[in-house]
């Protein structure tokens, strides 16, 4: 498949979501692993777009490419937006508690990476880059 690039406007997502839903039914993932990605992209997408690009007030472009092999289906985001690397924010302090101790928000990303067979960031130069990697069906 081609790269998608898109402006870091919440306007894009739905862009992003068909691109990711494309490489799943190229890939012949399964209904729930198709899902799980398109979860797992459009939460950090909107991450990106929220707290990368909006909050801080730059503005930037999220570039998605794919790589197929005969296991796995890989999706990697990249972008220019501040540091933030999810994994350290991935896991709540509170998961222990009862729900009305818990505090607002903080799962989406803990979840996304749950949807995922594996899940990497690295900061390459000025660079953020997320990686989803899915299993293909008959490997899972």
């Amino acid at each position: 498949m081609n790269p998608l690039i898109v402006p870091g406007k919440l306007d894009s997502l739905s862009q992003i979501a068909q691109y990711v839903l494309a490489a799943a039914a190229e890939a012949e993932l399964e209904k729930k692993a198709s899902y799980g990605l398109r979860l797992a992209v459009d939460e950090i997408a909107t991450n990106i777009i929220i707290h990368g690009y909006e909050e801080s007030g730059s503005e930037g472009n999220l570039e998605l490419c794919t790589e197929l092999s005969d296991r796995n289906l890989t999706i990697v985001i990249e972008d220019t937006a501040v540091t933030y690397d999810p994994i350290e924010q991935a896991l709540p302090s509170d998961l222990d508690k009862n729900l009305h101790e818990k505090s607002i928000g903080g799962l989406g990303v803990y979840l996304a990476i749950q949807g995922v067979d594996k899940f990497s960031y690295e900061r390459v130069e000025n660079r953020n880059r997320n990686i989803f990697t899915v299993e293909r069906k008959g490997n899972r």
